[in-house]
């Protein structure tokens, strides 16, 4: 076992350690959210990443996406997390894939490599396809719900797809899996109501800030929701602990496996 672990298995056990560090889950989107999943992982021993996002660090990244520094701006986040995740395990590996994840780029991949699928992309599209992909290979797979717009973490909770409420893109969500007849789905939501964000002329819906490569800009989104430090990665964190949790059978009552 390496001893930058000894204090999770202390908790977990070191036939846990050693079972994460075979195990090979892919993030989708290496933002807000992911790019917690990614750091908390990455700290917790998991061997193969695949991460999966075609966006450049934003200036406007850096109050939420901790990817995002002055020294990343303009980067793929993509070689920004593989650089991050060697930073903390030299010994992971890191499979990258600079695309943006939809119906029409789901053939190049091939969802029974994964051992967990993590969706943190926005896009419903992206996400109910790669949701169905997921469940067909009988691959573990979460999915995290809206976290725009909203600045209570304590409201973020674990539940099914169906249980959820007050989250916009949940509803959407949920109309569109019955159709799919997705009989469940983890999720990671907040009950906390959306707020309404401010209209500002000067905000980057109008002036957008990204880097010039950036593909989806600011200004061809319909709407920018506003975003916090405090709960995208509280949700990115949460995520990562089910994963952990998931692929060790770990239980708030102790060790199953």
């Amino acid at each position: 076992m390496l001893e930058q672990y000894s204090r999770m298995a202390l908790i977990f056990g070191e036939e846990a350690i050693e079972l994460l560090g075979k195990k090979h889950v892919a993030i989708f989107g290496a933002g807000g959210v992911g790019g917690y999943v990614i750091e908390a992982l990455s700290r917790s021993g998991i061997g193969t990443f695949t991460i999966v996002d075609d966006d450049r660090v934003c200036l406007s990244n850096l109050n939420r996406q901790i990817l995002a520094t002055r020294n990343t701006v303009g980067k793929l986040k993509v070689d920004v997390a593989e650089e991050r995740i060697k930073s903390i395990n030299p010994d992971a590996i890191v499979h990258k894939k600079k695309v943006f994840y939809l119906p029409e780029t789901a053939s190049e991949f091939d969802f029974t490599q994964y051992d967990y699928v993590i969706d943190c992309i926005d896009t419903v599209t992206g996400k109910l396809k790669l949701i169905e992909e997921a469940i067909s290979c009988n691959t573990l797979v979460i999915s995290s719900m809206g976290t725009g717009n909203k600045v209570d973490p304590t409201k973020l909770k674990v539940c099914d797809i169906y249980e959820t409420e007050n989250d916009p893109l949940a509803r959407v969500m949920r109309r569109e899996l019955r159709k799919r007849n997705v009989k469940s789905l983890k999720v990671v939501t907040s009950t906390e109501p959306a707020i309404k964000p401010i209209e500002d002329e000067d905000s980057c819906r109008n002036n957008c800030i990204c880097p010039p490569e950036t593909k989806n800009i600011c200004t061809i989104r319909k709407q920018v929701p506003g975003s916090t430090a405090f709960v995208p990665s509280v949700a990115g964190l949460i995520i990562a602990s089910e994963v952990v949790k998931d692929l060790t059978g770990f239980t708030a009552k102790g060790r199953t496996k």
